[in-house]
């Protein structure tokens, strides 16, 4: 397989029909790596608003239990949506979502920016260090993504365009972002859990490479200073220095996905693994549209 061939494939697609394969390519295939990497960046940016921070500050499951708190994140992403959205691993992997969500009260604006965040980091992070940068169809079905998730998840106004989703992120992180102590601290947490995949030595290099890619507005927010220039040179060269590497490597073979390796959960894990102790084991409510058709 050619190292474009996935690329033509994917300019043939139908966005609005296919929108779920496309994704699948993009995050296994294409990009595992640098999806994941704009995935973790959009947490760093859930943290620049008090009053999402204050919520994960005063849960303290960044605290007790961080890595767990990063992997289940991820393993929700993948639940939803590895076997198709409408697949029944897919509407349980929801259900069990919303039923954490419903013991919080969350503004749905809220809602909107976080699920914002996991379509415009990837394709950002993509566009800026990735191999090659995401063609059209490729944004598209990021979007079409989101849209999906919002509406398994009842969260209402959410676009069905790229541009739609980076507008909403840009125009509510003007309004929003403010420093406050819980955006440090989550984010220290946060980082912790991060480094701590590296060996000791190398923690403190990589927990300044990881703040020279932040942009100012962000770093203000979650009250760090921006790193010296020559650091966060030495960042995008290194990054953009793997993505050269990576373009010259054949294309990753059809039997060889980039499943998520999660660190809390060595010996496999179950849906009802997932999430903070109090919901393990108690019934799923049913997703917005089973609610609609049941009310018919």
């Amino acid at each position: 397989m050619g190292r474009y061939s996935r690329l033509r494939e994917i300019r043939r697609m139908d966005p609005a029909r296919d929108f779920e394969r496309i994704h699948r390519l993009i995050s296994q295939y294409e990009f595992p790596w640098d999806y994941a990497q704009g995935v973790s960046i959009a947490f760093l940016r859930d943290y620049g608003v008090p009053r999402i921070s204050r919520l994960l500050d005063r849960t303290q499951e960044f605290e007790r239990a961080g890595q767990k708190r990063y992997d289940d994140t991820v393993l929700f992403g993948f639940e939803m949506a590895q076997e198709g959205f409408d697949s029944e691993r897919g509407r349980a992997a929801a259900r069990h979502l919303n039923r954490i969500h419903g013991k919080y009260r969350i503004p749905n604006e809220d809602f909107l920016y976080v699920l914002a965040t996991t379509v415009v980091g990837p394709k950002r992070w993509i566009d800026r260090f990735g191999w090659r940068p995401l063609c059209a169809n490729e944004a598209e079905a990021l979007a079409l993504v989101g849209h999906k998730m919002a509406a398994m998840m009842g969260i209402e106004g959410a676009p069905s365009t790229y541009d739609g989703f980076e507008k909403l992120l840009v125009d509510y992180e003007r309004e929003m972002f403010a420093y406050d102590p819980a955006n440090r601290r989550v984010a220290n947490a946060t980082f912790r859990v991060t480094a701590a995949w590296y060996p000791a030595p190398l923690r403190p290099l990589v927990a300044r490479l990881s703040l020279a890619l932040l942009d100012e507005p962000l770093l203000r927010a979650l009250g760090f200073r921006p790193q010296p220039r020559w650091v966060q040179a030495m960042a995008v060269r290194t990054i953009r220095a793997r993505s050269h590497f990576v373009r010259l490597l054949p294309a990753r073979p059809d039997r060889w996905p980039a499943l998520p390796e999660p660190r809390s959960y060595p010996f496999g894990y179950t849906l009802d693994d997932l999430g903070p102790h109090w919901a393990h084991g108690r019934p799923l409510e049913p997703l917005p549209d089973e609610t609609a058709l049941e009310r018919r």
